[in-house]
């Protein structure tokens, strides 16, 4: 009975470890940097030991990479399809601008540049990127395309793929790149630019 009666406990404790270490990550990065960042750091914040996190994540990039969808997780706004009204220019431009809203979120822009980068140093997390993240919103996004292409929205010899790029390509380059001012105007003439291109005629 003991036994029973601990397990519930230790999980929680668990939970809110994991929940400390991973809010840690997230203030430190913004703090100081992601090159400045370190496990180390992270423990000392979160109250946690150093062979916590390594039980747990195997680098600070794992970690940053769960602190974000812990976040967004937190806001609620990680939907299961993209809205789908019948109207595609109004349904991308809510994701779009949406998107704009989310790069330009001071919480969200320093976490996600230092994983972008990391993810080209280690091949683990972009593994672990691509299976968790990217490719089930690439599937959402390719869904919903699909939708409009049968509906008769786009061409029907459309690649989606090249679509999504299309659509999504410029506002991540611009914001990764710091090209320009990332606005909702600019997003506006992606999806008026592409539409143009990929509509069916």
């Amino acid at each position: 009975m003991t036994s029973q009666r601990n397990a519930p406990n230790v999980a929680r404790r668990n939970q809110s470890t994991r929940r400390a270490i991973l809010t840690a990550a997230l203030d430190l990065v913004a703090e100081v940097g992601y090159a400045r960042l370190s496990v180390e750091g992270i423990a000392a914040r979160a109250g946690a030991g150093k062979q916590t996190i390594y039980r747990w994540w195997p680098s600070k990039g794992a970690v940053l990479f769960d602190a974000l969808l812990m976040l967004g997780e937190g806001q609620g706004d990680r939907p299961s399809e993209l809205p789908d009204t019948g109207n595609l220019e109004a349904d991308l431009t809510t994701v779009l601008h949406a998107t704009v809203e989310e790069f330009n979120d001071p919480r969200l822009s320093e976490p996600m540049r230092a994983l972008t980068v990391e993810i080209l140093l280690d091949p683990a997390l972009a593994a672990d990127y691509t299976e968790r993240l990217e490719n089930p919103i690439k599937e959402l996004k390719r869904r919903r395309l699909r939708s409009a292409q049968e509906a008769g929205q786009l061409a029907a010899d459309v690649d989606l793929d090249v679509a999504i790029e299309l659509l999504w390509g410029p506002l991540r380059n611009r914001w990764l790149h710091n090209e320009g001012p990332l606005t909702t105007q600019f997003a506006d003439t992606v999806i008026e630019t592409a539409l143009n291109g990929l509509r069916a005629r």
